[in-house]
């Protein structure tokens, strides 16, 4: 079995699936700054010997809260998108680890801001303000707004007393949670927008898939109503006639073998009518079919180019008919088996031959797990085998897909 390597697995998954992982890592970049914004506060203290301690516990403190928010921000972001997760257990987790570092770091660290700055405030209150923040970025994602806000207020409520106690003072106390109120909001907008961009590319691919789904549903409503407005007819009839022709023959009248006669003669005609609807339903209009794989294409967000050339009204009707089909089946093939942003479409004619060439980009280096097997290919094969044609799918490189389609003329 072959080794992935991490190109190989980028170029596997989807475009939402790119999307998300591209998200989760910009959320998961805040509590890293965090950290890194803790370590840059922890290390201008290094040389103070009454620094010293608290440092050490500030960073500590700071690498478990981290952690725990990595967890914690990646069982919210399930939870909003919808799947089964345990993300209130890691949030409570987080809120009474990041309370009580809060408490240590406040309680342990120095008095002052350093030498030089006896009215500063201490370097310690840079490292709560950085915890809270941190704390309340997966509470933002996974809780509703008000609960979200009502946890963040509540960690700074059960943070105060301890900055009181440490001996900030009541305006420093005040000014610290005002501007962790802050930058709440500003956190809390950040990564709740980013888990709803997620969403909605999900919804958006769901709602694209439920779109095709509706396209086969249609057709197949459409050709069952045909059939029925074809059979139902001539099937009432025959059960009617069948039931005269019985209830002669049980009292021997000779007019039973003519009405047996009209039942052969209306199903005969009914074989002749499902052929035309089946005729008529595998039948492909070549410029029907390059109009609808345009509008398709385009409505999948993948810029179309089709070139029929000229001349295509003068090739024959079969070689029309088998290469529409290879148009609505490469189509389906894009749609389904590729992320593809380009798509082009010719035809010409070559050494008696018309040639429909078809390429694609955005073929994934690995199928998809929703791609399956697929049978499309093999079912052209067979299609353009009955016309002598022959259906080539050469090697053009990563992320690239080209088909050509060969009948003879």
């Amino acid at each position: 079995m072959a080794v992935l390597t991490p190109r190989r697995r980028w170029k596997g998954y989807s475009k939402p699936q790119r999307t998300e992982l591209y998200l989760r890592w910009s959320l998961y970049l805040v509590p890293l700054m965090m950290l890194a914004l803790i370590v840059l506060a922890t290390t201008a203290q290094t040389g103070r010997p009454d620094a010293d301690d608290s440092a050490r516990v500030c960073l500590v403190v700071g690498l478990a809260v981290t952690l725990l928010t990595l967890r914690a921000l990646r069982t919210s972001l399930d939870h909003y998108l919808k799947r089964p997760t345990d993300h209130l257990r890691w949030l409570v987790a987080l809120a009474a680890v990041t309370v009580a570092g809060c408490w240590a770091v406040l309680l342990l660290g120095p008095a002052d801001g350093g030498p030089g700055s006896p009215d500063a405030p201490p370097f310690t209150t840079v490292v709560v303000s950085a915890l809270l923040s941190t704390a309340f970025c997966p509470a933002s994602v996974g809780l509703r707004t008000r609960w979200a806000c009502l946890a963040g207020l509540s960690t700074q409520l059960l943070v105060a007393p301890a900055a009181l106690m440490a001996g900030l003072g009541a305006p420093t106390t005040t000014g610290l949670l005002v501007g962790n109120l802050v930058g709440f909001a500003f956190i809390g907008f950040s990564c709740r927008s980013f888990a709803w961009l997620q969403s909605v590319v999900w919804e958006l691919d769901t709602a694209r898939e439920a779109q095709a789904r509706l396209a086969v549903a249609e057709e197949r409503l459409r050709f069952s109503r045909d059939l029925h407005d074809v059979m139902g007819r001539n099937l009432t009839t025959i059960a009617l006639k069948s039931e005269l022709a019985v209830q002669l023959a049980r009292r021997g009248r000779p007019e039973a073998a003519d009405q047996m006669t009209e039942v052969q003669r209306i199903a005969q005609e009914s074989q002749r009518e499902v052929r035309d609807v089946v005729r008529g339903y595998r039948t492909a209009d070549l410029h029907a079919e390059a109009i609808g794989a345009r509008a398709v294409l385009r409505a999948a967000d993948v810029a179309c180019e089709i070139d029929l050339g000229e001349d295509a009204d003068e090739l024959p009707l079969p070689v029309q008919s088998v290469l529409g089909w290879v148009i609505r089946e490469a189509t389906t093939n894009v749609l389904r088996h590729s992320e593809a942003g380009r798509c082009s479409i010719r035809l010409r004619r070559e050494d008696g031959r018309a040639v429909l060439e078809l390429e694609n980009d955005g073929v994934p280096a690995v199928p998809l797990p929703s791609q399956g097997g697929g049978t499309g290919l093999r079912g052209l094969r067979e299609r353009l085998a009955v016309h002598d044609g022959e259906l080539t799918v050469p090697d053009v490189g990563p992320g690239r897909f080209r088909m050509f389609a060969s009948v003879p003329l």
